[in-house]
């Protein structure tokens, strides 16, 4: 086994807990907190249910035919520890350093280790994987098998690469993307430049990956899509669905593929890659620095990396942005974290070859990365993707305790997921479950609608739905925001003030947190009635 010769200055048992520390204590604040949003509206309730019932299958949820990898994950560690939301959250921070400690390894392997420790904390102080970090979902177990897949495709370890693809995939069926991408990728160049492939950097390639025209590299790379296939097949012998219910295929699959929506949701995906939640600054920075000839050390340029390495890194994010522009009904960031690394890899690579301070550019880009954690960008997004997630989640905690304590016995007019987090207690909202009339959002017409309804509920739980920056980027451009409502969900909820008016209630709780606000309305009609019964 080839072993690369800055692993034994950095072993994994000193890095692995290393990193998961540094989670840990970065975390602290947050590790207490219910669970936010898809946590409680499908992972938590599927991986409770496997806890409870040993069903891969929910019972609680409609299944969405999601691989349960890391549903089994969370209910092991239930069954050791506990359910709480901190036993939940310290596992999914040990999953996050596993991927960090695959960083780690792959940019020290293609680079070496100050490129490597340069991409942990770039990785690491990313908002959207910082907030991802300790959330039960699973796209950071999706990218820390992805990763690892990775490593061992360069170093040509093809059952460990079998094995990494297979695990990713059975975290997250659109992990299936990476070593599709790559077997891909070696087929093209096998047939466009197979003499060159094969002759180029000769020296390097043998100490980094494989060579072009092996016949045996198909094979690792199917192997995944066997495991992914099982699973599909044991659940449409189990539900009679093979891609999950058919409004979670509808919403992520048949309603995406529609020409003007790909295109404007590419355009998306590319900015999720390059510029978005403060990721500009690094790539930017490294478009600058390409025009910068390479630094000398002892007369010799610093290396770059293999050029054949940097094409199938940009193979794979390549085919993530058009995959993920044409599937998945929310263009969710999160969904892109497997290739969040390799841009990282890629880029801090680039400024240490061509950057004499490189590290101080580094630092400035870490440096807004953690301010991203905190401070919330002047366009929309999606609140999952920094602490804006904990402002959610504490808004609704005393919202909700106030339902409790005022109104128990009441029924309550809401939207998901506020109605999941009052009707399952095991979310860690509320202390007993409340009756609920659901409704799909706090738009006039849904409002106007339940109005006439006002019979079958006694007060209103309203909250933001979607965050509203104060000057929205395209804010004046009528065309964009038509296309954001008809392909992407989009839609304005009105303000607590409004939404008692429409509803013929007294607002009697409001608060307001980071640019996210709820309110409780009162109907005093329907209380009147119930107190002279």
């Amino acid at each position: 086994m080839i072993e690369h010769r800055g692993s034994r200055r950095f072993p994994t048992a000193v890095l692995l807990p290393l990193f998961y520390l540094a989670l840990i204590g970065v975390h602290i604040p947050v590790l207490h907190l219910p669970y936010f949003w898809d946590e409680a509206g499908y992972y938590v309730p599927a991986a409770r249910d496997l806890l409870l019932s040993r069903s891969l299958i929910p019972h609680s949820t409609v299944s969405n035919a999601h691989p349960p990898l890391v549903m089994a994950y969370l209910a092991l560690a239930w069954k050791l520890a506990g359910f709480t939301p901190m036993v939940t959250r310290t596992a999914m921070l040990g999953i996050a350093a596993f991927a960090l400690l695959g960083v780690f390894r792959l940019a020290q392997w293609v680079a070496n280790t100050e490129v490597a420790l340069a991409s942990v904390l770039c990785t690491a102080a990313y908002p959207v994987f910082f907030a991802q970090s300790s959330l039960a979902q699973l796209d950071v177990a999706s990218a820390a098998f992805t990763i690892w897949g990775l490593l061992a495709y360069v170093r040509d370890r093809r059952v460990a690469t079998a094995v990494w693809f297979s695990m990713a995939v059975l975290s997250k069926e659109t992990a299936i993307i990476a070593p599709m991408a790559l077997l891909l990728f070696e087929v093209a160049a096998r047939l466009l430049r197979p003499e060159q492939s094969r002759r180029a950097s000769a020296r390097e390639f043998r100490r980094t990956t494989r060579a072009v025209g092996d016949r045996r590299l198909a094979y690792e790379l199917l192997l995944p899509i066997v495991s992914l296939a099982i699973w599909y097949g044991y659940h449409w012998q189990r539900t009679g669905f093979v891609f999950g219910n058919p409004e979670f295929f509808r919403y992520n699959v048949q309603a995406t593929l529609n020409p003007l929506r790909i295109v404007l949701a590419l355009g998306l995906r590319l900015w999720q890659l390059s510029g978005y939640m403060g990721m500009y600054l690094l790539t930017l920075s490294t478009v600058m620095a390409m025009s910068l000839p390479p630094i000398l050390d002892a007369d010799k340029e610093r290396k770059r990396i293999a050029v054949y390495i940097q094409l199938s890194f940009f193979a794979i994010m390549v085919a993530y942005a058009v995959i993920m522009a044409m599937i998945g009904g929310a263009v969710l960031a999160r969904y892109l974290l497997p290739v969040i690394p390799l841009v990282m890899i890629i880029c801090v690579s680039t400024l240490r070859r061509r950057v004499r301070y490189w590290r101080v550019v580094v630092g400035i880009v870490v440096a807004a990365f953690i301010a991203g954690w905190f401070v919330n960008p002047s366009y929309g997004f999606s609140p999952e993707d920094n602490l804006a997630y904990r402002d959610y989640i504490e808004l609704h905690q005393r919202a909700e305790s106030f339902l409790q304590a005022h109104y128990a016995s009441s029924r309550v007019l809401t939207a998901w997921p506020a109605s999941d987090e009052l009707n399952r207690p095991f979310l860690g909202y509320v202390a007993h479950p409340m009756h609920v009339f659901r409704i799909d959002d706090f738009t006039i017409e849904q409002l106007t609608a339940a109005a006439d309804l006002r019979s079958q509920f006694h007060v209103a739980l309203v909250f933001s739905t979607k965050y509203e920056p104060v000057r929205r980027w395209f804010g004046r451009w009528r065309r964009w925001e038509q296309w954001n409502m008809r392909f992407f969900g989009y839609h304005r909820d009105v303000a607590p003030e409004v939404a008692a008016q429409i509803l013929g209630g007294d607002l009697v709780y409001r608060e307001q947190r980071g640019g996210q606000w709820v309110g409780i309305i009162e109907i005093p009609q329907v209380q009147e009635a119930r107190l002279n019964r």
